[in-house]
């Protein structure tokens, strides 16, 4: 009996041991990336994170898809920096197979700066890289380094011909950048234990993924002011304002990158625009299809609820402090009209509308109506009609007033209606040469590359952001600070050999489900190949 009883109590450790081994495995990644990702300083916009093995390299070996993405003098520093320091035999152990974090901060130098960061397998005795620095023939120079209470080291890598800069922040927590500014203000950085600053994924589900990315949605703003001339640029505007933090995971593809996951809004902050559609369904999107071939860009918004949506965003604007204003204007209408426009427009409102920017800077606001012939006596009786079909709006900020940020670029817009759709510009021009679009289908969906990128992306949806990098060259020419435009435009590697990118969300419990795609260019098949 004894003896049962000690065999009993060895099999109740050993299971207890196993599973303490099981369970902390399985929370190693989530537990060491909350961790890690906190000494990151909170001004970093993205974050991007996958795991330091050979398996992670083999699927991209001999694919420009990453290379196009972070541009070839990135890859080539942060590849020097694993082939030449992390992948030396005296450091190999300590950061094979662990989460590597790669954040982007602006910078006071107005460039974007890279910071990574990851902890260590085990113990590393800082010792370690001054055996390492005696070493001959690494390719290193490496000298001590100390910023006010942390220790690192000064190393330069002879192929670049510039220094990295290494700390060790916190344990086994380590963070490196070539910018002595940004590891400056990282080794100096005390986080707000009471602040987020990202989202982070459950641990299972972190565990299990190829790579991840961060998104502080707010911090895209600063970001932003970095690249572009005018901060102000209406280039992915709505999002990069809204409070709210993503995680989301790589899907891997050959020709295209790919990430889904959620978008929470931070409730405790002051809501945006693109708060309004949290209460909406997601929508089938077909006014895409109706985007003209010149489009450089377009946001779409679709609502499962028109008369909801204008509920709520009355209430948004109420609280933007707009009330006053808005009253003032649609009391007016009222009296000379003797037209209540929100509520008729509101119930002949459909479910989509959207802004596209042409290559050639024109501005179309295309929004679905339930029925035009019904919409067309309100929109004649609120205009002066310059011919049967054109008139221009009386009053201003009407299109802002009824659907909201997004259209605020049309004061007092012309408009057409044609089959179900009303069409707003500001120029008769621009309304002439969408009706010519219109009826002679010159839309973006005839085309092959279009094609193949609309079937990347999700169905239904609620806001979605679209550029087309070949038709917004010239928009980006004039609007990107010019370090940034020569980079993209004659670097060999960069964003300019994508074809598009979509950013979509799809509202979910009073948060988005959020989908990011980037597609690369098809191979140029007009290339006649050379014969012997």
């Amino acid at each position: 009996m004894k003896r049962l009883i000690i065999i009993t109590l060895v099999l109740v450790a050993a299971t207890a041991l196993i599973t303490v081994k099981y369970f902390k495995n399985l929370n190693t990644s989530g537990t060491h990336a909350g961790n890690v990702i906190r000494t990151i300083p909170d001004n970093a916009a993205v974050v991007f994170e996958f795991t330091n093995e050979k398996s992670f390299y083999d699927i991209y070996a001999g694919n420009s898809l990453l290379t196009n993405l972070i541009g070839e003098q990135v890859i080539t520093d942060l590849d020097t920096v694993r082939n030449v320091l992390f992948n030396n035999p005296a450091l190999l152990s300590f950061f094979t197979a662990r989460n590597v974090f790669v954040s982007i901060h602006p910078s006071q130098s107005n460039q974007v700066e890279l910071l990574l960061t990851a902890s260590a397998g085990k113990d590393v005795d800082l010792t370690e890289f001054d055996q390492l620095a005696k070493q001959k023939n690494t390719g290193l120079l490496i000298t001590p380094l100390q910023i006010g209470e942390k220790k690192g080291y000064n190393i330069y890598f002879n192929s670049l011909k510039k220094r990295f800069y290494l700390i060790n922040i916190d344990g086994n927590i380590f963070s490196g950048s070539f910018s002595k500014d940004l590891i400056t203000q990282n080794a100096n950085y005390k986080p707000d234990r009471e602040k987020q600053a990202f989202m982070l994924l459950p641990d299972q589900q972190n565990s299990n993924s190829l790579a991840n990315l961060y998104i502080n949605y707010e911090h895209l703003g600063p970001l932003f002011t970095q690249i572009f001339k005018n901060s102000n640029t209406d280039i992915f505007k709505p999002f990069r304002i809204l409070p709210a933090l993503a995680a989301l995971n790589l899907n891997f593809k050959n020709d295209a990158v790919m990430f889904n996951g959620y978008t929470n809004i931070q409730r405790d902050k002051r809501g945006t625009y693109l708060n309004v559609f949290t209460n909406q369904q997601p929508v089938t999107n077909i006014l895409k299809d109706l985007f003209p071939s010149t489009t450089a860009y377009a946001l779409s918004m679709a609502v499962s609820n028109p008369a909801g949506f204008t509920t709520d965003l009355t209430d948004f604007q109420t609280r933007a402090g707009l009330k006053t204003e808005k009253d003032a204007l649609f009391a007016k209408i009222k009296a000379e009209t003797g037209i209540n426009l929100i509520h008729e427009f509101t119930q002949l409102l459909g479910n989509e509308f959207a802004v596209v920017t042409t290559r050639y800077q024109e501005k179309i606001a295309i929004i679905n109506v339930k029925n035009g012939s019904k919409l067309r006596p309100f929109m004649a009786n609120i205009s002066g009609m310059i011919t049967d079909d054109v008139g221009q709006f009386n009053y201003t900020k009407l299109p802002f007033f009824l659907l909201g940020d997004a259209f605020n670029a049309f004061k007092r817009p012309y408009f057409r209606i044609i089959d179900n759709y009303l069409v707003l510009a500001n120029s008769v021009k621009e309304l002439e040469s969408y009706n010519d679009t219109y009826m002679n289908r010159k839309f973006l969906n005839k085309t092959e590359q279009y094609i193949k990128f609309d079937n990347l992306l999700a169905e239904r949806g609620n806001v979605a952001f679209f550029i087309h990098f070949k038709n917004a060259q010239q928009i980006l020419r004039d609007g990107l600070k010019d370090d940034f435009y020569f980079a993209y435009k004659n670097n060999s590697l960069s964003w300019k050999n994508f074809y598009g990118a979509s950013f979509q969300f799809a509202a979910t419990d009073k948060n988005f489900y959020t989908n990011f795609c980037l597609l690369q260019n098809m191979p140029d098949t007009t290339v006649s190949k050379k014969t012997d």
